[in-house]
């Protein structure tokens, strides 16, 4: 029998400052199940909003060490709680327990307004997709005023992660011209501000130039992503991203972006959640004994994919699917 959890509690405790309530209303999101999409509940019901700030980049770029610093300056510069999300696409089994991560941010481990994380999707209905978003959720209902998401790398599942954020940091290091052409599409969409980390190494210029001609390539908009250059494990020029990433913020406020933006994420959020149920009904068909023979008529050319899969989409939309197996329960 599932044991009975008082989410309305948990949340309670966590916005009191109990890390261990918020630790727990996360794994539920991870999860996900009924738990989960009781957690998921309170937390949009609850309207409170968190600043988000993406952060993606190469493997070894040092987006850890960086994090590291912005946790300082955001703390520094009055920012009550903040909480950190390394999330890890390509291990949803391990739960994204990235090392580097928590060994890099140790210092602020007896920190009581910091909460660091590492996620993945686990069984989340709809993957990170929409774990993220609504981990994030979940700590700005526990109070928590920032929160940092860091991915592994940057492919297009990391800043696809990334740009559920409200802010997103594009990290390089100097000489990544040819990985900046392989991914100048993405990453220009996704980007709102460029930092050139390790900026002490040579070919941080050339870097930046080459930034900024795509940037000058790109559409224009209202917001041109800057690029800076910090050294991270010197400490030098975070404060400088800190200042920009709190213009940013100011910016979209001001220009209604932020409600466009965000109003975007709960659509794409819907979209995700939708299409994964649909997945899951058509996959609990498919392996229903009454629909093998359409997988056999595939097979033998009597029907072409299309009709197939518009046979099988008839039975998910008629009414007289399956059941979905995760049953609704209110928080």
């Amino acid at each position: 029998m599932t044991q009975l959890v008082d989410v309305a509690g948990l949340f309670e405790e966590a916005s009191s400052g109990s890390r261990r309530s918020l630790a727990k209303l996360l794994s539920a999101i991870e999860k996900g199940g009924v738990l989960g999409r009781a957690v998921a509940g309170v937390a949009y019901r609850s309207l409170a909003e968190a600043h988000s700030v993406g952060i993606t980049g190469a493997p070894g770029a040092g987006k850890s060490t960086l994090v590291d610093r912005l946790i300082a300056h955001a703390r520094a510069g009055g920012v009550g709680q903040i909480a950190v999300l390394a999330v890890d696409p390509s291990s949803p089994f391990t739960g994204g327990a990235i090392l580097g991560d928590r060994v890099r941010m140790q210092g602020h481990a007896l920190d009581e307004g910091v909460f660091i994380r590492s996620m993945a999707s686990r069984g989340h209905l709809g993957g990170l997709a929409v774990a993220v978003p609504e981990a994030i959720r979940v700590a700005a209902a526990a109070g928590i005023e920032v929160v940092l998401v860091e991915t592994v790398g940057v492919g297009q599942v990391e800043v696809e992660v990334a740009s559920a954020t409200d802010t997103t940091v594009v990290v390089v290091n100097p000489r990544w011209g040819d990985s900046v052409q392989a991914n100048k599409a993405g990453l220009l969409e996704a980007a709102d501000i460029f930092v050139i980390n390790k900026a002490d190494l040579p070919g941080a210029r050339e870097t930046r130039r080459d930034l900024e001609q795509m940037l000058d390539l790109s559409p224009d908009r209202q917001w041109r992503p800057p690029v800076l250059e910090v050294i991270a494990a010197k400490d030098e020029g975070v404060d400088v991203l800190w200042e920009t990433i709190e213009k940013h913020q100011s910016h979209m406020e001001s220009t209604g972006e932020l409600e466009r933006r965000r109003a975007q994420r709960l659509q794409r959020e819907f979209k995700a959640v939708l299409v994964a149920k649909i997945e899951r009904q058509v996959d609990a068909l498919y392996a229903d004994d009454r629909f093998s023979s359409l997988a056999e008529s595939v097979e033998q050319h009597g029907l072409d994919p299309y009709e197939a899969a518009e046979l099988l989409l008839g039975e998910v939309t008629s009414g007289d699917t399956l059941e979905d197996p995760t049953p609704r329960v209110d928080p």
